[in-house]
């Protein structure tokens, strides 16, 4: 299953969850691919990927295989990293034929086979994201538990509803992670109770709290599993990664 993590609000927790789930999934003995699409590389360095001159822009403009820019960080987890080269493939993708499937037709060529593919996107909806859409089963969308986190999300539905009407008909929406979440504010529980009433697909159970070693993380080249294990951001993204098994294989 290819899942892409989408969210065009830049600062929601969408790079921290994808890298965290993608590590409590593949703890769980889950095969898992992390695609980072954005040229600012947050998944990659989240993984402690310092060389990421051979990434996914050098697979999709083919200069490089699969095999070149797959890195292997334990044993059931990959990722493929990003770079600033990534930033001008907007550019450079907009004037060729079928143009919103480059990245479905090198997905047809990777050569592992994986439980799981996570695709990192940029924080907007240009023509990588479109790709990513595209090339995937399922969306998933981090939100963040303040009071801006409902704006833009009508419009990510209006996109994701265009994929499926014109580009990929069996696109479907995996449901909302709400992040960012903390107990002990009013607001916080106003956004989960309005995102309830007025988001159409799932909200997972779990949410993911506050937690000032899940922002500290990253800098270490760490995820929240390593870093921190007995945190409650670290229990959450395993709880998640449960409920998100449940979800898909039961």
């Amino acid at each position: 299953m290819i899942i892409s993590v989408v969210n065009q609000k830049g600062g929601v927790g969408k790079t921290t969850t994808v890298i965290n789930l993608a590590a409590a999934l593949s703890a769980l003995g889950k095969k898992v691919l992390l695609i980072d699409l954005d040229p600012q590389g947050n998944s990659s360095s989240g993984f402690g990927i310092e060389d990421r001159s051979k990434g996914i822009y050098e697979i999709l403009s083919e200069q490089i295989s699969w095999q070149d820019g797959l890195r292997q960080i334990k044993e059931n987890l990959f990722v493929v990293p990003a770079n600033q080269n990534l930033a001008g493939a907007n550019i450079e993708l907009v004037n060729l034929p079928d143009r919103e499937r480059f990245l479905t037709k090198v997905l047809n060529n990777l050569p592992v086979q994986f439980d799981y593919i996570f695709i990192d996107n940029p924080p907007s909806l240009g023509l990588l994201t479109v790709n990513s859409l595209v090339a995937a089963d399922k969306v998933l969308v981090p939100v963040q538990a303040e009071y801006y986190a409902l704006e833009g999300l009508g419009q990510l539905l209006s996109t994701v509803d265009l994929i499926k009407q014109n580009l990929q008909p069996n696109l479907g929406i995996l449901g909302a992670v709400v992040t960012m979440y903390d107990e002990k504010m009013d607001l916080a529980r106003e956004v989960w109770h309005e995102l309830y009433k007025n988001f159409p697909y799932k909200i997972f159970r779990t949410v993911i709290p506050r937690d000032v070693k899940l922002a500290e993380a990253p800098s270490f080249g760490k995820n929240i599993l390593e870093y921190a294990p007995k945190s409650k951001s670290a229990k959450a993204y395993q709880r998640l990664a449960k409920e998100f098994l449940h979800h898909n294989e039961n």
